[in-house]
């Protein structure tokens, strides 16, 4: 349990990896489900289950190695790899404003989706259904590597600037997550 007097730096800490893990956790949540009901729930638990396992295993494993690298070096390659993506979101966004590129039509994207779905067929080997498997798994490790990478990257900052650490940060993502 948590003593109530922690400082104000450490609950901040645990309320922000709690909401960036809570959009996280919803996106998965939010592929689980559409597969689920749209493919069957069998494969889609299980391949959430292993995506579970893989993620832990890889936590467990590479997690401590992250600790080696030198903080600037990796906030200079993560913040890189932000400002493209951040470019092509921000040039999409434009040409969308302007008219050059056609808006989303989120409804049109899920129908488009629910078909191909639906036309990937049956099980096929061993009773699973391979397409749900896949879609599952994808999805919850995918979601699951950013909740990681959230604890990590604003336990290692809390931690340089003393106002909480890592273990605080990963309180903030389970309690998201649960």
């Amino acid at each position: 349990m948590l003593p109530l007097a922690l400082p104000l730096g450490a609950w901040a800490l645990i309320g922000a990896t709690f909401l960036a893990s809570a959009v996280e956790s919803v996106e998965a949540l939010t592929i689980v489900l559409a597969v689920g009901v749209t493919r069957g729930w069998r494969s889609t638990l299980v391949g959430s289950a292993v995506a579970l396992v893989v993620l832990a295993s890889v936590t467990i494993i590479l997690g401590p190695a992250l600790a080696l690298i030198p903080i600037d070096a990796l906030r200079l390659v993560i913040g890189s790899l932000l400002l493209i993506f951040g470019m092509q979101w921000l040039r999409k966004a434009v040409l969308r404003a302007s008219g050059f590129k056609a808006l989303h039509d989120e409804d049109a994207l899920y129908l488009e989706h629910l078909a191909e779905a639906r036309l990937a067929g049956s099980p096929a080997r061993s009773g699973v259904d391979w397409y749900a498997f896949t879609l599952a798994f994808k999805g919850v490790l995918l979601e699951g590597l950013e909740v990681v990478f959230i604890v990590l990257t604003f336990g290692a900052n809390a931690l340089a600037e003393g106002t909480g650490d890592i273990r605080l940060a990963a309180i903030g993502a389970l309690v998201a997550v649960w």
